[in-house]
C-alpha cells in the first residue's frame, strides 16, 4: 500500500473537489483523511491518500493537468509513517481571543510544543479587529495540568489575549 499526502492550495473555483478526487479515483486512490478551508476566497486541502500500487510519478502526472498557475499541488510519501502513540494522552481544547498583532500563534502553540503537547487541529480567524484561534491538542498524561495551564495563561497574558483551556469533544465518528 502507498500512501501520499497531497497538499492543494489556490484560488477557489468549483470543482477542485470533484476533479482532484476524480483524478485520485482513477488509480483507485482512497481518501483516508482530509481536511478543507476557505482562506479569504484561497482554497487549502490536504488529503492522506492510499493506493494499491501507484509511484509518486505516476501521481504527478496525473494531478499534472490540474495545476494552473492560480492552483498548486504537491505530492508527499508518507512511507514508514506510523500515525498511532502508545503514549497516554489527555486531548484538549484552547480557545484564544484578542486584539490581532504578530505572535498570538507562535506564544501559546510555544507553550503547547514545550510541554511535549501536540497541536491537532488548528483554526485562526479575523473578524475585525478580533482575532480568534482555537485548538484541540494532545498533552502527555504525565504533564501536570494545572501548571500547564498556569503557564499557558501567563503566557497569554503577556501577549495581550485571553485563552481558555478546556477538555476536547471526542469524536462521534
Amino acid at each position: 500500500m502507498d500512501t501520499y499526502a497531497i497538499a492543494v492550495v489556490g484560488r477557489d473555483r468549483p470543482g477542485i473537489i470533484a476533479d482532484v478526487t476524480g483524478a485520485l479515483a482513477g488509480h483507485r486512490g482512497n481518501v483516508e483523511d482530509s481536511s478543507m478551508s476557505l482562506l479569504r476566497g484561497t482554497f487549502a486541502w490536504t488529503l492522506i491518500v492510499s493506493f494499491e500500487d501507484v509511484d509518486q510519478g505516476e501521481l504527478e502526472s496525473t494531478l499534472e493537468p490540474l495545476r494552473r498557475p492560480d492552483l498548486a499541488l504537491t505530492v508527499h510519501p508518507l512511507a514508514g509513517i506510523d500515525d498511532h502513540s502508545t503514549r497516554p494522552m489527555t486531548s484538549l481544547q484552547l480557545t484564544v481571543h484578542g486584539s490581532d498583532h504578530p505572535g498570538i500563534v507562535s506564544a501559546v502553540t510555544r507553550v503547547i510544543a514545550d510541554h511535549q503537547g501536540n497541536v491537532t487541529d488548528l483554526s485562526t480567524k479575523l473578524v475585525g479587529g478580533l482575532f480568534v484561534v482555537v485548538a484541540e491538542f494532545d498533552l502527555p498524561d504525565e504533564v501536570e495540568l494545572e501548571a500547564f495551564g498556569e503557564h499557558l495563561l501567563a503566557v497569554a497574558q503577556d501577549v495581550g489575549v485571553v485563552a481558555h483551556i478546556s477538555p476536547a469533544d471526542s469524536d462521534l465518528l
